[in-house]
Formats: C-alpha cells, structure tokens, sequence
C-alpha cells in the first residue's frame, strides 16, 4: 500500500448561500408590493351611454370645424358656444388642436368657449 491519499472533494458553499440569501432580500422586498391593494370608489349602477359631446378640430392652416361642420371663423362659433351654454345638461366641449395649430387661434377658441360660460371643457392634440 502506499503512503498516498486520494484528495477528497469538497463543496464550496460560499457562493451559493450568497445567491440564495440576495434571492431572499429580494423576495422579501418584492412582496409586500404584490399583495398590496388599492381601494377605489368605483360608481355603482346601470352602465349608461357616455356623456355628449361636441368636438371642435383646429387644424394647421387655421380651420375649425364643429362635429365635422366647417366653422369660417370665431365669430360664428362664438353663438353655439353661448348656446351649449343655456342647456340644461350640456354636452362635453372637446377641443382638438391639430400639431401645428396656431397657438393664438387655439387660445382665441378657448377664451370664446370661457366668455360663453361652457362648463364642461377638455382639451386634446390630435394623434399624428
């Protein structure tokens, strides 16, 4: 028999137990954000039609259109602004500026829809 001795093998477990303990730090911190619930006041009742609206398009060479109806210019559209504004329940004003609107024609629609008292406003670019 000889005086050799075979090496015996060992495991380094070094860098398994760093793997396993970043994957519980991270487990740790990723949970609490998965379980976590927003409560929301959601309305309750009959789904309804969405409300009325009425679009007014503005687009880059500075012509306006009322639900796909040319408008020639402010004045004309100053009177079914004060109009919308006398109903009831009026219809949602949605003005559509294109891209490349004039900035001074857009402010001059929004101020006119402002002095005709419209309440329900909202303004949207166009998607190009």
């Amino acid at each position: 028999m000889s005086s050799h001795s075979l090496a015996e093998p060992t495991l380094n477990a070094t860098p398994l137990i760093d793997v396993l303990l970043v994957l519980l730090v991270l487990l740790i911190l990723t949970l609490p954000m998965a379980t976590h619930a927003i409560k929301l006041n959601l309305p309750h009742g009959p789904p309804g039609a969405p409300p009325q609206s009425v679009t007014v398009r503005i687009y880059s060479g500075g012509e306006m259109y009322w639900n796909d109806e040319r408008v020639e210019s402010l004045s004309r559209l100053l009177p079914r602004f004060e109009a919308l504004a006398l109903q009831r329940d009026p219809p949602v004003v949605k003005v559509v500026p294109d891209k490349w609107a004039p900035y001074e024609q857009v402010a001059q629609v929004l101020a006119a829809a402002q002095r005709s008292h419209v309440r329900k406003l909202s303004v949207a670019p166009i998607a190009n």
